[in-house]
């Protein structure tokens, strides 16, 4: 990855700086539930791999909807085995730095096939999915991430 696109992402000092420290202060302003039997025509009857509801940061709902409903109309939607979670307040792998994933504006799909430091099996179509609708895909990244999409601005 070149400094330029490293530039460009999200850190977590950014997201602390934002949105403060990922407690329940933090949970009542920043989360919101996204009901996705609800949402979009009912996003779970079109891709059964999506939970019910998720508990989720307000600003990645725009492209969360907008990479799901890329999915259904570039004919990805079968690709999406498995939502591996969104809101987890903890350290990155490995690392000393909060993951996104404190903040709830990073997700995780298909982890049993595309594991931390693993070659990425998900295709160019289904991350370009996500990537039209800003995020930035951890299978590019020196430690490969694949299971992994982040929002790209906040």
């Amino acid at each position: 990855m070149s400094n330029k696109t490293k530039k460009k992402m999200v850190t977590s000092q950014m997201a602390f700086s934002k949105y403060g420290s990922p407690d329940v202060t933090f949970e009542r302003k920043w989360m919101t539930v996204i009901d996705f039997t609800k949402k979009a025509g009912n996003l779970k009857k079109l891709i059964p791999a999506l939970p019910d509801r998720a508990y989720v940061n307000k600003d990645i709902v725009g492209p969360l909807l907008d990479a799901l409903n890329n999915l259904i109309e570039r004919n990805h939607r079968h690709e999406l085995k498995t939502w591996d979670g969104c809101f987890n307040v903890r350290p990155k792998r490995g690392l000393n730095s909060m993951s996104l994933h404190s903040w709830a504006i990073a997700i995780d799909v298909n982890a049993a096939t595309n594991g931390l430091g693993k070659q990425p099996t998900l295709s160019e179509g289904f991350v370009k999915c996500f990537t039209d609708a800003g995020f930035h895909w951890g299978g590019t990244w020196k430690r490969r991430d694949g299971m992994h999409f982040e929002l790209s601005k906040i």
